[in-house]
């Protein structure tokens, strides 16, 4: 959490911290490295809120092998100090300004220190994968001398390859009798690469990030780890791999740091198919184009419509909502579908059930129409909003306020349909499709409900209208499904 949290423009309120360090106990997290004690009065709130949590895993603080920063990581009642000391020649010269001797002992009085004081130690050997071997060694055994219960080697600039890191930890895990760490930064690529070779050379931890969060290019995701670990070597850990994906999401939403859409196993497109071969594939056997199901690690797979969708994708797509049709059916249907795809546009799940509905003759009625939504907004007073809407041919009004016009006018919405047609919103995507400030914008949003998602878009010039019709298309297609209102072509 610490080294994540060093994220550029991220900063963790103590209730924030407790989140993710309540969702990393559960997902089988060892240590979690809370923060760093000597940061600040508000890091040391958040720390000890964390300890007070008395979860199951062991919690860290961050201390330089300074005699301040443990007594502070004492104040907060944390279980163990990550003692970080710098080992390279370039950081003792330029950094600490010091030389080999004094870095070795004033490493040894701190780790004596903190020891004195109860604390479980990890001495951290900072940017150690440009440090002279023979030297970071001696001040390793140093360490273990002065009581050290752990070692870490940090490949701080991100330099290592796995050939050199393997090479290192087992000469490493050989010569010191006391588990170490692998600490990797992502700058070349090569993170996760390197962890898993200083495992498989003896490494008995791995320090890790959710969704590989961290300074500059990040640090190694522990999502990539686990999954490697079991499904390409066979290895068991202690993490919950179900709830893997949930904690990504959990953890990009409290940090405000999106996930790529191609990032492994936790990104958007992770478990995503267009392709109609693929999906052909997937018909068949879901391995011929996966390498683990995505309900291993808490998602779902996800069969998308556009100009590459086949046949096959088109038919899988119609039994998710109930349909089913005849074979020039299905090759209209795709040729539509292509048509859209080709427009650029995101064929959602309400497009293909207007596609569906129309070539297979399905007349249906929308439930919930808009007749009217007003905002209200300004400098200083909160954005409000109200809507007419009917149900059925039953007129609602209600009003809502929100952080921003959109939110309140979703709000008003939400209110609107309280006990009729309860809904989530998942996703919320704004894209321009022209240019200059009368811009035609593309709302595109993913709901569910009762345990069915469904996409939906809505376009216009006024980016409020555009969400709330996307909301109340979306709604149609839920409130239509979960209440049975599905129909099947006849042959």
């Amino acid at each position: 959490m610490r080294d994540g949290e060093q994220t550029p423009g991220v900063s963790l309120t103590p209730e924030e911290k407790v989140w993710i360090a309540r969702n990393l106990d559960a997902l089988g997290v060892d240590v979690i490295e809370a923060g760093s004690a000597i940061t600040s009065r508000g890091e040391r709130d958040g720390i000890k809120a964390v300890v007070k949590e008395g979860l199951r895993a062991e919690i860290c603080s961050f201390a330089r092998a300074l005699k301040p920063d443990i007594d502070y990581a004492i104040e907060c009642g944390v279980d163990s100090v990550h003692l970080v000391t710098s080992v390279s020649d370039l950081h003792i010269r330029e950094k600490l300004k010091k030389d080999r001797t004094a870095v070795t002992q004033m490493t040894v009085d701190a780790v004596e220190y903190a020891k004195k004081h109860g604390l479980v130690v990890e001495l951290s050997g900072e940017d150690a994968s440009r440090a002279d071997l023979d030297y970071l060694e001696s001040l390793y055994r140093a360490g273990i001398d002065a009581g050290a219960d752990r070692l870490c080697f940090c490949d701080t600039v991100g330099v290592l390859d796995p050939e050199r890191t393997y090479e290192i930890f087992s000469r490493l895990t050989a010569s010191l009798k006391v588990p170490i760490s692998i600490h990797c930064h992502n700058d070349f690529g090569l993170a996760t690469a390197n962890t898993i070779a200083a495992l498989r050379a003896g490494a008995a931890q791995a320090h890790v990030t959710v969704n590989g969060v961290g300074e500059r290019a990040g640090n190694t995701a522990l999502e990539e780890v686990a999954v490697v670990l079991k499904s390409l070597y066979g290895v068991e850990t202690r993490i919950v791999m179900a709830n893997i994906y949930p904690t990504s999401k959990l953890v990009s939403r409290l940090m405000g740091v999106p996930v790529g859409l191609n990032k492994s196993l936790v990104g958007e497109n992770a478990f995503m198919h267009e392709s109609g071969i693929h999906t052909h594939g997937l018909l068949a056997n879901t391995a011929t184009y996966e390498p683990i199901t995505p309900e291993t690690i808490g998602r779902k797979r996800q069969i998308v419509l556009g100009k590459h969708a086949g046949r096959t994708s088109v038919v899988m797509a119609l039994r998710e909502i109930g349909l089913e049709a005849t074979e020039p059916q299905v090759d209209e249907i795709t040729r539509q579908v292509k048509d859209l795809g080709d427009r650029g546009k995101h064929v959602t799940d309400a497009d293909l059930m207007s596609i569906a509905d129309s070539v297979l003759g399905i007349k249906s009625q929308a439930r919930i129409k808009l007749i009217d939504c007003t905002v209200l907004s300004g400098n200083r007073a909160t954005p409000t909003a109200s809507v007419k809407i009917t149900i059925d041919g039953q007129e609602v009004v209600e009003s809502g306020v929100g952080l921003g016009p959109v939110d309140a006018a979703l709000n008003a919405l939400r209110r609107s349909l309280s006990g009729v047609a309860d809904v989530k919103l998942d996703e919320y995507r704004v894209e321009a499709i022209t240019g200059g400030t009368d811009a035609i914008v593309e709302v595109w949003v993913k709901m569910s409900r009762d345990g069915r998602v469904i996409s939906a878009r809505g376009a216009g010039p006024d980016i409020i209208m555009a969400s709330v019709l996307a909301f109340v298309e979306g709604i149609n297609r839920l409130v239509q499904e979960n209440n049975g209102i599905k129909a099947r072509s006849q042959p």
